[in-house]
């Protein structure tokens, strides 16, 4: 018994040490930089340069990577994929999507949106299950108000419409979509097993937002994308995510840090070994029932889930991108001040997707022991979690406050006047070729934006141009600051660790 405390205890103390790694390498690196911007400016000075080299190296990565992406969602948003899916797939007609809609007190016409896009899509509502997934601790009565409004208008336009509410304080759980989901997940199994019986591998899942609206072609684009895959369930699908069902009412910050959000994901879709599953995405039943469903007590249960699948399959799954893209709301706030105090609460929920990395850290090892996953599949996933929530946490910080720290300290070096004088010219240089990513990015961006409602004026296209110059601002406080704090919060543990928090729609608190 003595023992078998001490290893609970051991492992228990190993996993809060992988814990703290994220915020020690963020936090180590902003000390060190300070501390050698006093006593060794030349030092810095030198990694400074190499960093803004490789900076400069990832705006090259960025540019080659959305243009790639653009010009595949451009070509993948002229297929009829319901036509195509029709004319080369026999018996696509077999697949039934199952549509996961979870809500916390989102209004009437934020859902009466969501289903009306999933009655407008190309692909029949015959062929549709969805779930409208409420939450007891938000109000039942209220929640089932609506619910009833929702099936009065749009159930008869689905093959089935099903309604669960998810009761409040079970254990084991944590309040939030990943223990929502989990519970109606499970509750659905038992009507799919006991009273429709379709079998597993023709169930598609789709797990959405409840402001996601789905691209009229995107149903028929992920059945073609499912049934021509070599091995259907073993894969997520992850499409491109907008963030403009309200674009043109939101706050010029709130835009910028949307389309980043969207451009982020627009390269990585290019590089699918790099994806994780991100906010709305699909996968196949089997695989849900397999790792029994979302994990009910962390927070970003959209990614975590492709883990779980990586894991359950020993590292064979992976995630196959989609170009049709399914739109969702900006953050919104009643005020210009709360907007922005909602976007950097939703910017620090996301980087709070650093809990993987300890996460895949404990469980790799498990799995190295056992031989089941390569060293270099390990190694891979591992290094494009940690660098990117590093570079998230720390590059907009070195690049625009520490990086001019030891350029005015060490201005009496006589050993450092030479690099001091061409530093600031090697900066402005790297901030020059910078400027033509921020330059694609608002060509693109006017490029995504729906079309421009009749009360918002002609010129505003100019201040959606011009709102990416304050992404540098942008980056440091609603990239940097946000991710920081969710790896400090990590590394405290305890009552500073992050709850879920759900993101306003529409002026909502």
């Amino acid at each position: 018994m003595a023992s078998s405390h001490h290893q609970e205890l051991s492992q228990s103390l190993r996993y809060r040490l992988y814990e703290m790694i994220p915020a020690t390498l963020t936090w180590g690196t902003f000390i060190l930089a300070i501390v050698f911007s006093v006593f060794r400016p030349l030092w810095v000075i030198y990694f400074i340069i190499v960093f803004d080299l490789y900076w400069l190296f990832r705006v090259s990565y960025f540019i080659f990577y959305i243009a790639l992406s653009w010009r595949q969602f451009r070509r993948d948003n002229k297929i009829d994929w319901q036509a195509k899916l029709e004319q080369e797939i026999p018996d696509w007609q077999r697949l039934y999507h199952l549509i996961f809609l979870p809500t916390y007190n989102e209004s009437l016409e934020v859902l009466r949106r969501t289903f009306a896009s999933l009655a407008a899509s190309h692909y029949s509502g015959q062929k549709f299950i969805v779930v409208l997934a409420g939450e007891e601790r938000a109000g039942r009565a209220e929640f089932l108000a609506r619910a009833e409004v929702i099936k009065r208008e749009f159930g008869s336009q689905f093959f089935r419409l099903i309604v669960t509410v998810h009761p409040a304080d079970l254990p084991d759980e944590i309040p939030g979509k990943g223990s929502n989901i989990n519970y109606a997940g499970h509750e659905v199994k038992k009507i799919i097993d006991n009273d429709l019986k379709i079998p597993y591998a023709d169930l598609v899942v789709s797990s959405f937002d409840i402001d996601t609206c789905a691209h009229s072609q995107y149903f028929a684009c992920l059945s073609y994308k499912y049934l021509t895959h070599p091995n259907p369930e073993r894969t997520s699908y992850q499409p491109i995510a907008l963030y403009n069902n309200n674009m043109w009412e939101s706050d010029i910050i709130l835009r910028t840090a949307a389309f980043g959000t969207t451009f982020w994901l627009m390269t990585d879709l290019m590089r699918p070994e790099r994806l994780f599953t991100f906010s709305s995405h699909s996968m196949s039943w089997q695989m849900l029932v397999d790792v029994d469903f979302w994990e009910k007590d962390i927070v970003t249960e959209d990614s975590r889930i492709f883990l779980q699948g990586f894991l359950r399959y020993d590292g064979d799954y992976t995630v196959t991108p989609i170009f049709v893209p399914v739109s969702m709301n900006t953050v919104a706030g009643k005020t210009w001040w709360q907007g922005l105090r909602n976007l950097y609460r939703q910017q620090r929920r996301w980087a709070w997707g650093v809990e993987h990395l300890p996460y895949m850290l404990w469980y790799f090892r498990e799995k190295k022991r056992e031989h089941k996953i390569s060293w270099y599949q390990r190694a891979h996933y591992i290094w494009n979690l940690g660098e990117g929530m590093y570079s998230w946490a720390s590059m907009s910080i070195l690049l625009f406050i520490l990086g001019r720290l030891p350029l005015w300290l060490a201005r009496g070096s006589e050993k450092a006047a030479l690099l001091t004088q061409n530093t600031p010219f090697v900066l402005e240089w790297l901030m020059d070729f910078a400027m033509t990513g921020m330059l694609v990015s608002a060509v693109l961006s006017l490029a995504l934006l729906p079309p421009r409602p009749e009360q918002q004026p002609r010129h505003k296209y100019i201040t959606m141009f011009l709102q990416w110059l304050l992404l540098p601002v942008t980056l440091i406080i609603f990239g940097s600051f946000p991710a920081t704090e969710a790896q400090t919060r990590l590394f405290l543990g305890g009552k500073y660790r992050l709850g879920f928090w759900v993101t306003p729609k529409e002026g909502e608190k």
